[in-house]
């Protein structure tokens, strides 16, 4: 779901380009490409499996460049994007419990340090470009730290399952030579209700149009 949602915030138009750091599979570029037609899709993975089916997934819409984010061959690195999006992993591996699962601990157990992802993104930007994360609510003031000076006019939005409950993931943008404002918006709420009462979903209609119809998160 993390995915989709930061795939969702991205304001992209047609013909800009946009790369993704640690695409796994495709899901949040494909689901980009899905929602703004003609924009150029570039994905970076290091995992073979994944990437693999990110190609099958994408086929000819999506280039995969398999490779570590701080190897990236020189092709990739003499490119400008309008957008970069990543889902970093949220665990540093050396303070956390391996998962038995190696898929999950691919995506959630992080070998590259969060600064380093930040500050690749910062760098594959076109100037007026913007990066996108989605992360832990609590590595908010290292990603607002590991951001370079150019980049400015950064935005937060909270998310959060419940009314009743305290956010636990953010998304944030932020654009090279932006000079806008901090702004921190107001919580978005996932689901509708305190509690899950009954079965099916109980997501609020903006996230139901989200995850159904491909809409745009707008904030």
């Amino acid at each position: 779901m993390d995915a989709v949602l930061l795939s969702a915030s991205v304001p992209a138009n047609k013909g800009e380009r946009v790369l993704e750091l640690g695409c796994g599979v495709g899901t949040a570029i494909l689901c980009l490409g899905t929602r703004v037609e003609g924009v150029d899709l570039t994905g970076v993975e290091r995992d073979a499996a994944f990437a693999a089916l990110a190609r099958r997934n994408g086929g000819a819409r999506l280039e995969v460049v398999e490779t570590d984010l701080t190897d990236m061959p020189l092709h990739l690195r003499q490119r400008q994007f309008d957008h970069v999006l990543a889902n970093p992993p949220y665990y540093d591996r050396g303070a956390s419990v391996a998962s038995d699962d190696p898929a999950r601990e691919a995506a959630h157990g992080a070998e590259t340090s969060l600064e380093k992802w930040v500050r690749i993104a910062a760098k594959r930007l076109a100037p007026k470009g913007m990066a996108h994360f989605i992360h832990r609510v609590e590595s908010l003031p290292d990603i607002i730290r590991a951001l370079p000076h150019e980049m400015g006019s950064i935005e937060v939005l909270p998310l959060t399952a419940r009314a009743t409950r305290a956010p636990e993931r953010i998304i944030l943008r932020a654009r090279k030579n932006g000079r806008g404002a901090f702004r921190l918006h107001p919580p978005l709420i996932l689901h509708q209700g305190d509690s899950h009462q009954q079965d099916g979903d109980s997501y609020v209609p903006a996230i139901s149009a989200v995850l159904r119809d491909g809409a745009a998160l707008q904030f």
